[in-house]
């Protein structure tokens, strides 16, 4: 929209949660880094709206609704601004937790380049290409980006890195899940760069190539389960947590990475038994449908309603 000078676009892109990965960073072209692995997209994420007004000088801000600053959704306004004389401002919202391995960072990051890219007309794909370096080089994680980028719902990423380099299928998922919060976030930046722990999460994935060449919700969540049980990285009140979902007939694994959980009854019966427990747990509880679909501009006054 443009009025009296000013420029604004704004967008939306859809947060995420990781059920099992392996790190994938041999490439010599870093648009084929990150991971190969699966996880759901949901229908939440981060809003980005970018405003663009001419001035003396060049300038770039981003605001949030957090209390900290967001270096990589910065570094993507930074390369993305116009080149004119100006000023740009980035107001970000995020409908969920961040770090709490809801893939939030990729998710700024993304909405951030799609809003920027759009007040100079520059394509889809450089936006995405420029939030999945800044993404990776700046600590945000191993493939948030191109895990959205595309589609909703369930997805895999058979190859890493974003499209082209990477391959990603997305696969309807019916239904909800329920996403909860057992703590404060966890230091998923210097994890992923600790080698150790590297070779262990591909230790516990094995049986991933299954899953990525017959995706299916159950057997994602059940190789979710296995993942999480594997690598060990619930603290002990998530992992508590986790053994009373499972009890109550739910599949239920560690969002990567956080002190969070997603679950899914595996019927009716499980679902009444779950809902008692969820709502006298005393936890940040929400239920979520997947996403339909992925990053995308908005017009200028249409938000992506909660669900109540």
């Amino acid at each position: 929209m443009t009025g009296r000078g000013v420029e604004t676009a704004r967008a939306f892109a859809p947060a995420h949660i990781t059920g099992v990965f392996a790190p994938e960073l041999k490439a010599r072209d870093p648009r084929a880094r990150g991971s190969v692995g699966a996880g759901i997209v949901l229908e939440l994420g981060a809003i980005a709206t970018a405003e663009f007004r001419p001035g003396p000088r060049r300038a770039v801000r981003i605001e949030s609704d957090l209390a900290t600053t967001l270096p990589i959704s910065e570094e993507v306004a930074r390369r993305l601004a116009p080149r004119r004389s100006g000023s740009v401002t980035v107001r970000l919202e995020h409908q969920l937790p961040v770090g709490q391995g809801f893939g939030m960072s990729a998710a700024g990051a993304t909405a951030t380049a799609l809003a920027v890219a759009a007040l100079t007309d520059s394509s889809h794909e450089s936006a995405v290409e420029v939030a999945h370096l800044a993404d990776l080089f700046g600590g945000g994680g191993l493939g948030g980006v191109a895990a959205i980028e595309g589609g909703g719902g369930l997805e895999v990423r058979r190859r890493g890195g974003i499209p082209p380099y990477g391959d990603i299928e997305h696969v309807p998922l019916p239904g909800s899940i329920f996403i909860g919060i057992t703590g404060g976030p966890l230091p998923s930046p210097r994890l992923l760069a600790n080698r150790r722990f590297l070779e262990k999460v591909r230790i516990a994935s094995e049986g991933l190539d299954e899953l990525l060449r017959h995706p299916a919700p159950t057997p994602f969540f059940y190789l979710s389960e296995q993942f999480t049980d594997r690598l060990g990285l619930a603290p002990r009140s998530l992992r508590r947590c986790l053994v009373q979902l499972r009890e109550r007939g739910a599949w239920a694994g560690q969002a990567m990475f956080g002190r969070s959980f997603f679950a899914r009854p595996k019927g009716p019966a499980s679902r009444a038994e779950l809902l008692p427990w969820l709502e006298g747990s005393g936890l940040r509880v929400v239920e979520l449908a997947a996403a339909r679909r992925g990053p995308h501009l908005l017009p200028s006054k249409s938000v992506p309603r909660r669900r109540r």
